[in-house]
């Protein structure tokens, strides 16, 4: 058969190449974004109670209504925010999925999306499989931040969407109050979409505040939040997200929704309902984690690996040029077969896979793995 790829460019991720690389060296796997540990028993026998009591069926297109309420909530409680439970959000197959509908809805051939990078990979294709083209801002290390005045410099008449992450996956930054008033001014009086992809918002360090699209006023009405309860309640495989908007563009949005999704999962949506009636299921997930960045970064202080700690995810980047002149591609694979610990290389979510010597480690990990991490970080 002949035919012309819609992606022609996009071969294997990086997450399978490295994953697979991993089991089949045995080595410690910090290269993809999972925990090892389990998510709660608790959360665990609320989903076994839902199919037990006949949440078995489709759920309704936008969501089970008592998560919807759940979800309202808590952006009123955290935000000061209000989003209408049965208008303005919608359960999602995981936040991949969310940023794909998205982007579908709203992108047609010949618009522009702005995408900062190192940008998590499924954003661009996104894009050009939609006919859209994606207009790349490299940011650099270590402290990946935004120059607004080349962003203001990228917008044109074909912008149709932004699109940021806070706190930002893969370089562990995250996006102060000022960036957002910057982006606010730069995309007031205009029609231009901000896609907003919050899936760590429960992860940000050091007393810092997250930044959220809805805490700013103009910012909320032309915004899509994106998130992920499988990051939040360390169950990434039950693949159930949400996003957030205002009426207008939620119903654009649900018009894609109802026919690549329809419906996600009945009885996860209703246990994860019923767990969120306790808010410290996520409002301790800074300090929990915050211990685990401390301890993976107390742990490779006498390393030949710098660093600046992560503001934000689970996620730490190490920059390794005291060590070698190599590649980051080829450092992290020969990481994985020489010395059994997997990584994922920042070049490959770069513009022309731009090569700052950097390699992102996941400590989403038991303490135990962590300490096993590091005893083989401190011997390279």
């Amino acid at each position: 058969m002949r035919f012309l790829s819609k992606l022609p460019n996009v071969g294997t991720t990086i997450f399978t190449v490295m994953g697979t690389l991993a089991n089949k060296h045995k080595a410690i796997n910090l290269s993809q974004g999972f925990p090892d540990f389990p998510s709660d028993k608790k959360l665990s026998d609320l989903v076994y109670t839902a199919m037990n009591s006949g949440y078995n069926q489709y759920a309704s297109m936008a969501g089970q209504i008592d998560l919807l309420l759940a979800i309202s909530n808590k952006y009123q409680d955290l935000y000061n925010a209000q989003y209408h439970p049965e208008k303005e959000i919608t359960i999602t197959a995981g936040a991949t999925q969310g940023i794909y509908t998205i982007i579908s809805a709203f992108i047609r051939p010949g618009d522009e999306v702005i995408i900062f990078k190192p940008a998590y990979d499924c954003y661009q294709p996104a894009v050009e499989v939609n006919g859209g083209k994606a207009v790349s801002i490299q940011l650099s290390a270590p402290e990946y931040k935004v120059d607004w005045n080349e962003v203001a410099t990228k917008i044109s008449s074909k912008t149709k969407m932004i699109l940021i992450n806070t706190p930002h996956n893969p370089s562990g930054t995250i996006l102060s109050k000022e960036d957002m008033m910057q982006l606010q001014k730069l995309t007031k009086d205009t029609d231009i979409i901000i896609l907003s992809d919050e899936v760590y918002e429960h992860m940000v360090y050091d007393g810092e505040k997250h930044q959220s699209v809805c805490l700013f006023p103009d910012l909320k009405k032309r915004s899509f939040i994106t998130a992920s309860f499988g990051k939040t309640f360390h169950n990434t495989g039950w693949k159930v997200g949400y996003c957030c908007a205002p009426e207008a563009l939620m119903r654009e949005y649900r018009k894609v929704h109802q026919f690549n999704v329809f419906s996600v999962n009945h009885p996860v949506q209703k246990g994860i309902a019923d767990y969120m009636q306790d808010p410290n299921t996520y409002l301790g997930l800074n300090t929990f984690f915050q211990q685990k960045r401390d301890l993976f970064l107390n742990l490779i202080q006498e390393s030949r690996f710098k660093f600046q700690p992560s503001q934000g995810t689970y996620f730490q980047v190490l920059e390794y040029s005291a060590i070698t002149d190599e590649n980051d591609v080829d450092f992290a694979k020969r990481l994985t077969r020489d010395y059994k610990i997997a990584s994922i290389p920042l070049s490959v979510f770069n513009e022309n896979q731009k090569d700052d010597k950097v390699l992102r480690f996941c400590f989403a990990k038991t303490d135990e793995t962590l300490v096993k991490a590091a005893e083989i970080l401190c011997k390279i």
